[in-house]
């Protein structure tokens, strides 16, 4: 048999088979069922997504022997020619080549012959809004009051060139187009019968280039089939389709997110030395930031997949980069970038336009030096003693329960009142006594580790929490593995590359070690890590801080169930106690 491009051999011949319009096949189907066949439809949408197909399949289905049936044989005389084209009984017309009155006049002429061999005579004319004008106005007629066995199917790519007389006179069909998921699910079958190997970021590299055309999806596999035969690359298929490599728009992403200026001019500039089109990867690196912004605000992995069409591995990742950033500054690197693709259009310098937004981006998370860090209040021999007075001096019970509607009571109560720590409060004023942990450097280190007073690394992390709020996110995806000889070190898993690349940065890890060397004097170094599978047993940094939190709430619930006053409260009102929280002196009085 002669070859068949994809497109056409991979064509549906059955409702079932279509893909991508489940809301025309539905009806269309219903509509043969109930036998409510209308005389005249119009399909609309852009190219490739099924119109001409979809009216081929609906002939097939009025026309059939068995039918009119919503699920054709294919088998039967009326079907394969209506496959192959030369139905007596469906004519194609395609309205770019007969735009004429006296093509229509022809049309007008012919409708009134009984069907030949089926139960209706169709006309299919394809891209319509090529008519003349005269030749819609001759349409009028024929399409208000047509014979009852002709039925009238249009299809068009640009509907607004449509006269309302046409519109107001058929019924109309707006074709979508595809999602990649399902252009994928269809390239991964054809290729599955054509014994074709392709890497699954090739399958959606062809159906991020198809636009939502399942025709076109098709047409580029061919392309690639015939460039690099049935082993197909992905460097061949993105040098084929002429698409920025996606290495090269996650390089400059990662050059953001660690604030990598220099990185980020390199990218650019290996991005010109290939050749590749600026507007291009613009547009990439806009699509990959929209992906991280909606990956920062939806926590499901199942809520993703339906947001966001990529593979597994790449949404691990992205959900990993996204855990880095806040949706604020996602959504000012999002204007940065979409503002940049906007001055490429006109811009006589392309290329300072993408490497003034890169730099920009790649400052924009930059958090402020250190020297705005508050100073010291107190020294680190009693900086204990002094947060405990003044939390006596802010914090002071509150004179009666709040009421709630569930018979529950909610009662703040005094930080201190008993010698069980307090959870911290969001109130940056007010700093319960807690008891941080404490990494005591071993007695045959260094003299210098012997002199060091002890190290309250507690309070480094909600000092750099507090003040450095860009660092803090990276730095609790580590681990606190201790001090020793001057020496402070941050261990981090293999797969945290950009929160350790990030804390690497000579400017973050001067901002730790300054807030270390306030406590215990002589200077401090910070040494970045990678751990090992043995390391990684214990809970990083955020997951520490959760646990504690969470102790340290079911502690002070436990005391305010012991207060008597609470309990004489209790049991005056007849409620259960809900809630307990600190509040500040200034509140309590209120």
């Amino acid at each position: 048999m002669d070859y068949q491009v994809s497109a056409r051999k991979y064509r549906p011949g059955t409702f079932d088979d279509v893909i991508g319009q489940p809301h025309v096949v539905q009806t269309l189907m219903n509509a043969v069922s109930t036998k409510r066949v209308a005389h005249a439809y119009l399909f609309s949408g852009t190219r490739g997504v099924g119109k001409t197909t979809v009216a081929r399949i609906f002939a097939k289905a009025l026309n059939c022997a068995q039918g009119p049936t919503s699920h054709p044989c294919d088998t039967c005389e009326n079907c394969r020619e209506i496959v192959l084209g030369n139905s007596v009984d469906v004519i194609e017309i395609d309205g770019a080549s007969n735009t004429s009155v006296d093509d229509v006049r022809e049309i007008r002429e012919n409708v009134k012959f009984a069907p030949f061999r089926g139960h209706f005579r169709v006309y299919i004319i394809d891209e319509v809004h090529m008519l003349s004008n005269s030749a819609f106005n001759a349409l009028l007629k024929t399409l208000e009051e047509p014979p009852a066995h002709a039925v009238f199917i249009f299809a068009t790519t640009e509907i607004h060139k449509i006269p309302v007389t046409i519109l107001s006179r058929c019924q109309h069909y707006n074709f979508r187009r595809i999602a990649r998921s399902e252009i994928v699910q269809r390239l991964r079958h054809v290729a599955a019968q054509d014994q074709l190997t392709l890497e699954e970021r090739s399958l959606m590299a062809l159906a991020r280039a198809s636009e939502g055309s399942m025709r076109d999806a098709l047409s580029l596999l061919d392309q690639a089939i015939a460039y690099s035969g049935k082993a197909i690359s992905h460097a061949d298929l993105e040098l084929l389709l002429g698409a920025v490599p996606q290495e090269l728009v996650q390089e400059l992403i990662r050059a953001i997110l660690t604030q990598d200026s220099p990185a980020a001019l390199t990218c650019v500039a290996s991005l010109l030395d290939r050749g590749h089109d600026l507007r291009a990867f613009c547009s990439d690196i806009v699509e990959h930031i929209r992906n991280l912004l909606v990956a920062s605000v939806v926590p499901s992995t199942t809520e993703l997949r339906s947001l966001i069409e990529i593979s597994g591995e790449d949404l691990d990742q992205l959900s990993s980069d996204a855990k880095t950033v806040t949706p604020e500054q996602l959504q000012e690197l999002l204007a940065i970038f979409i503002q940049a693709e906007d001055s490429l259009r006109f811009s006589t310098h392309p290329r300072f336009v993408i490497e003034t937004a890169a730099v920009r981006a790649t400052r924009l998370l930059r958090q402020r030096p250190i020297d705005s860090l508050p100073p010291p209040q107190t020294s680190p021999s009693t900086s204990h003693k002094s947060v405990g007075k003044s939390e006596e001096n802010k914090a002071t019970p509150a004179a009666s329960p709040i009421r709630k509607p569930s018979g529950q009571a909610h009662f703040p109560l005094k930080a201190g009142a008993s010698e069980r720590p307090v959870p911290s409060s969001p109130n940056p004023s007010l700093k319960p006594i807690v008891e941080p942990a404490t990494v005591t450097p071993p007695a045959e280190s260094s003299p210098v580790s012997s002199q060091l007073p002890t190290l309250q690394w507690d309070l480094v992390q909600e000092e750099i929490a507090a003040s450095f709020p860009n660092i803090a996110p990276f730095l609790e995806a580590g681990r606190f593995v201790g001090l020793e000889g001057g020496v402070v070190t941050i261990g981090f898993a293999k797969q945290a590359t950009v929160a350790r690349a990030r804390l690497e940065k000579e400017e973050n890890t001067r901002v730790i070690s300054q807030l270390c060397e306030r406590q215990v004097g002589p200077p401090i170094r910070v040494r970045i890590i990678e751990l090992t599978e043995t390391h990684l047993q214990g809970p990083t940094m955020a997951q520490a801080r959760a646990a504690k939190e969470q102790e340290q709430r079911a502690a002070l619930f436990e005391q305010a169930k012991t207060n008597p006053t609470v309990k004489q409260a209790l049991e005056i009102f007849g409620v259960e106690l809900a809630e307990v929280r600190t509040i500040a002196k200034q509140e309590a009085s209120e």
